[in-house]
């Protein structure tokens, strides 16, 4: 439960520190005063959103801070054991506003997101407005507040993930299955393509080569002719040949005797030449000997070469990058075939899901109409409680419009009442005033309070538009609400305001230069002394002293 609110430079408050207890407290005092404010800081600590407007002016920051004892939350507690965030004392929210717009959120002194707070506070505190009841003209409204009553906002959550995960899944599978046409048109091109390549098997540095023995080939005539032309030259030709030369220089240069050194230099020199023009002259004896110039080989080599080239202009590439292309185009045609994995995958993924939704959403189902007819009747006697003796009240389950998936279950959830006696159950919109749907939304409120896990109740002036002995019984409700936990009441009826436990006074006090809100709480005689003026007296006379003691009484002796 709130056990402390802490709120510094707030709107009109200033500095405001309030202990709390169990039971149902009454917040009171004149319109202005600021007893709504209070709610308001309140809620900023539980992720309401914030503006600049919300710093007292002059101030450079707002600061407000609530202290929840977690007891009776066990919610709340695994909540911030699974974040890392809980603590050995009670649960510290804190809200800060600057006055530029800036906010920061915390919880047990670790910065948290807005959503964070927001989403701690549903499990602390459940707060029921004075326009609440405006929202009960909606049907979500209407589904809502039954599985609150049934105590199904789990098993609600769990049938909208299951649909959500559902449409989602099934979107995923309309776009892999509306580009099929495509994809397997595009699957057969990249086959038979992957096919050509394959058959071609061009090996790694294959090409490199081919195209040098081509050229060596290609050159073979050219190649050979030069050859017999050397050997014509060196040792063959009639008209004169290099060996035969050779040959006769060494004869007429040995014919003489005692030769000089360099003559004997020289013989050597011609004798050496001699030998390396026969030995090169046999060299190019056996190269001609050994040369393939096999035709058929260069027809092969060419067919070869061609193929290649033709497959490279086809895919608009350079032969060189053909095995590149290759690889490109198997990695794109085993994405196709992962994504008809995915196909078959996400089929049977669509499959579990609506499996998994038809079975909470028909548990879901079945515990709301149980529930239907319990809330109905026990909304029905609230309602005649509060001024309007001959009204009915019923809970009606339409099932669902056929076809997707409704994230909300398998029917839809709406509130009929009959005002007077005699009239038929219609819908809320059509035939409740303004202050009938006051008291139909204050008896609903009331009735699902009681079933919530939440120990905290706030409620914000949603006695509007009731008085006399109503107004009575809605303190009756309040405090009977409170006595099983924490009620916070903000109320200007006097009715209302003595069933409470304890008592808060908001009032302006005000200074030289400026306003602010304070609050205080209020002993047995001040209490007394509130209501008294809460009942209408500005003098407070000892017929109105007299008649608050006797509502305090009363209220404490039922």
């Amino acid at each position: 439960m709130l056990v402390h609110l802490s709120v510094h430079n707030y709107a009109i408050v200033e500095h405001l520190d309030l202990e709390l207890k169990r039971g149902m407290s009454v917040i009171s005092g004149e319109t202005g005063a600021g007893k709504s404010i209070m709610l308001d800081a309140l809620g900023l600590t539980l992720g309401d959103r914030a503006d600049s407007s919300a710093v007292r002016i002059g101030a450079d920051k707002a600061d407000i801070l609530a202290s929840f004892d977690l007891d009776d939350i066990p919610d709340a507690k695994a909540w911030l054991a699974g974040r890392d965030l809980d603590s050995d004392g009670p649960c510290i929210l804190r809200r800060v506003i600057t006055a530029e717009g800036r906010s920061r959120g915390y919880i047990n002194g670790t910065p948290c997101p807005q959503g964070d707070l927001k989403a701690l506070g549903e499990l602390l505190i459940d707060i029921h407005s004075q326009h609440e009841h405006q929202s009960l003209l909606k049907p979500d409204t209407h589904r809502r507040l039954l599985d609150e009553y049934s105590g199904n906002q789990d098993l609600a959550r769990q049938v909208q993930m299951a649909a959500q995960r559902w449409r989602q899944t099934r979107q995923s599978l309309e776009r892999l299955t509306n580009s099929s046409d495509e994809q397997r048109a595009r699957h057969q091109l990249l086959s038979y393509q992957l096919e050509e390549l394959e058959t071609l098997a061009l090996g790694e540095d294959e090409l490199e080569q081919l195209e040098q023995e081509h050229k060596n080939l290609a050159n073979a005539e050219h190649l050979l002719g030069a050859c017999r032309q050397v050997i014509e030259l060196c040792s063959e030709s009639d008209a004169g040949n290099v060996l035969s030369a050779l040959t006769s220089s060494l004869q007429r240069l040995t014919g003489f005797q005692n030769q000089p050194g360099a003559l004997g230099e020289a013989v050597n020199l011609l004798s050496s030449a001699q030998i390396q023009i026969e030995e090169a002259v046999g060299e190019l004896n056996r190269f001609l000997d050994h040369f393939d110039s096999d035709p058929q080989r260069q027809q092969a080599l060419e067919e070869r070469l061609d193929s290649i080239y033709t497959l490279a202009r086809k895919h608009r590439v350079q032969p060189p990058e053909l095995t590149a292309l290759q690889q490109r185009l198997f990695e794109e045609l085993e994405s196709l075939n992962a994504d008809d994995t995915a196909v078959e995958q996400l089929s049977e993924e669509l499959t579990a899901y609506e499996r998994y939704y038809c079975e909470k959403a028909q548990e879901l189902s079945a515990t709301r109409h149980q529930a239907a007819e319990s809330l109905a009747q026990a909304v029905e006697t609230e309602v005649q409680r509060l001024g309007m003796p001959g009204g009915k009240f019923s809970v009606v389950l339409k099932p669902a419009a056929e076809g997707d998936l409704m994230p909300h279950g398998l029917e839809q959830v709406e509130f009929l009442v009959s005002a007077n006696p005699g009239q038929p159950l219609r819908p809320l919109a059509k035939v409740a005033s303004g202050g009938e749907l006051s008291r139909i939304s204050l008896a609903i409120q009331v009735i699902t309070a009681q079933t919530s896990r939440i120990p905290t109740l706030v409620f914000d002036e949603v006695d509007v538009g009731i008085g006399g002995p109503t107004a009575e019984v809605v303190g009756q409700l309040l405090r009977r609400l409170g006595e099983r936990g924490q009620v916070l009441t903000v109320t200007h009826l006097p009715q209302v305001a003595a069933q409470g436990h304890h008592h808060l006074f908001v009032h302006k006090a005000r200074g030289t230069d400026e306003t602010h809100t304070a609050v205080a709480a209020l002993g047995n005689s001040e209490r007394i002394e509130e209501i008294a003026r809460m009942l209408g007296g500005v003098d407070l006379t000892e017929q109105a002293l007299a008649h608050a003691r006797q509502m305090i009484g009363s209220a404490q002796l039922s």
